[in-house]
């Protein structure tokens, strides 16, 4: 009774903190994917039950965002989709296919967001995006669809590249996190749907750690709200970073992994 507690409160705890962080610049599974593995989960169940968990919080997340006005519905409505699909065949495609082999590229990637974030300061802080360009449109078409199969099929920095790349597209930083949030969405969906029929969710866990999820996702989310670019970028720039070690500790502990 006394370590079912113990794990209950460490799940709502890790849960909270994970959701807290990822709801506004994503990052959080670094903090309640090792929580579901040191309680003793596999990898295989722990990607799944994080998965239940992570959907709930994007529910939440996305509820949040859409009822302030901060998610672009006549753009997102085309992208989800691509980032549900894209994140089906990712999931289906970790069973059969070791995603450490990103691990490299992945830190490479992060790098150069951190890097364009820190010296691209005014990214981020004006609207820019204009509906109706082709070029911009199918550009997010593409990245929801490739980020989205990357989230299912290993996942650590989606949150935080897809909201550079709706900054790239002209969006602050707010609803730029509203609408990564939106595709997250998708993607967690996808990836759920694909690790529910291998049977590889523990939905006991999932929905203890979804609970502190949601209470952490609408915390987190209201306050990016309330404070926007000047509470969203220095966390990105420091999640972008924790997720840059976090990588290559990954690397350097397990070097034939």
């Amino acid at each position: 009774m006394h370590l079912f507690l113990f794990h209950a409160l460490l799940l709502l705890f890790a849960g909270f903190c994970a959701a807290f962080i990822d709801s506004s610049v994503g990052g959080g599974g670094l903090i309640s994917l090792p929580a579901l593995i040191v309680l003793g989960l596999p990898p295989t169940l722990a990607l799944g039950t994080n998965k239940l968990a992570g959907t709930l919080s994007s529910i939440t997340s996305f509820s949040n965002y859409a009822r302030t006005g901060n998610i672009h519905f006549r753009l997102v409505r085309w992208l989800m989709p691509l980032g549900f699909v894209g994140s089906l065949l990712g999931a289906a495609a970790i069973h059969q296919i070791s995603p450490h082999f990103l691990r490299p590229l992945v830190i490479i990637l992060l790098i150069a967001v951190t890097l364009y974030t820190l010296f691209k300061p005014q990214a981020g802080s004006i609207h820019s995006y204009i509906d109706g360009k082709k070029f911009a449109f199918l550009g997010a078409c593409l990245a929801s669809l490739i980020i989205g199969a990357y989230d299912g099929f290993f996942g650590p920095g989606t949150g935080s590249f897809l909201i550079l790349s709706f900054v790239l597209l002209g969006f602050q930083y707010v609803p730029a996190s509203g609408n990564a949030k939106s595709v997250n969405l998708a993607s967690n969906a996808g990836a759920l749907a694909f690790f529910s029929y291998a049977h590889t969710v523990v939905y006991s866990w999932g929905l203890l750690l979804g609970i502190g999820m949601i209470a952490g996702a609408l915390t987190g989310s209201q306050i990016a709200i309330r404070y926007g670019v000047k509470y969203i970028r220095p966390v990105f720039i420091l999640m972008t970073c924790s997720m840059i070690v976090q990588q290559l500790w990954s690397i350097l502990s397990h070097p034939h992994s």
